[in-house]
C-alpha cells in the first residue's frame, strides 16, 4: 500500500506561482509513475501531468504545457508540481496519484493510490 498527502494549497492571484507537493508513505514510490489530477467546481476530475519513475518520460495536459512543470525525488520518496503562471481556470481540487502505469499516464483509471487533494483557488 502506498499513502499519498498533498501539501502546498492556497490562494493566488492570477499569473502567481505556488508549488505542490506530494509526500509517498508505505512504500518506496521509485518504481512507479506519479501523476497530477485536478478536479475543476462541478467538473470531473482531469489529467495535469505525469512523470515516470526515472524521471525520463514527462507529460503535460496541452492547458498547462509550458506553465507547470512536475518533478520528482525518488530519495525523499516525493513528487512535485511546480505551477506558474497561474490563471482562475486553474482553480480546482489538485490530487496526486500513484501506479505501476504503462501508456495510460493519461487516465486516472490507471492509477490505484490516491492522495486526499488540495484546494487551490486562483483569483482575477
Amino acid at each position: 500500500q502506498v499513502q499519498l498527502v498533498e501539501s502546498g494549497r492556497g490562494l493566488v492571484q492570477a499569473g502567481g506561482s505556488l508549488r505542490l507537493s506530494c509526500a509517498a508513505s508505505g512504500r518506496t514510490i521509485s518504481r512507479y509513475t506519479m501523476g497530477w489530477f485536478r478536479q475543476p467546481p462541478g467538473k470531473e476530475r482531469e489529467f495535469v501531468a505525469a512523470v515516470s519513475w526515472s524521471g525520463s518520460n514527462i507529460y503535460y495536459a496541452d492547458s498547462v504545457k509550458g506553465r507547470f512543470t512536475i518533478s520528482r525525488d525518488n530519495a525523499k520518496n516525493t513528487v512535485y508540481l511546480q505551477m506558474n503562471g497561474l490563471k482562475p481556470e486553474d482553480t480546482a481540487v489538485y490530487y496526486c496519484a500513484a501506479d505501476l502505469v504503462g501508456s495510460s499516464w493519461y487516465r486516472s483509471a490507471s492509477y490505484a493510490y490516491w492522495g486526499q487533494g488540495t484546494q487551490v483557488t486562483v483569483s482575477s
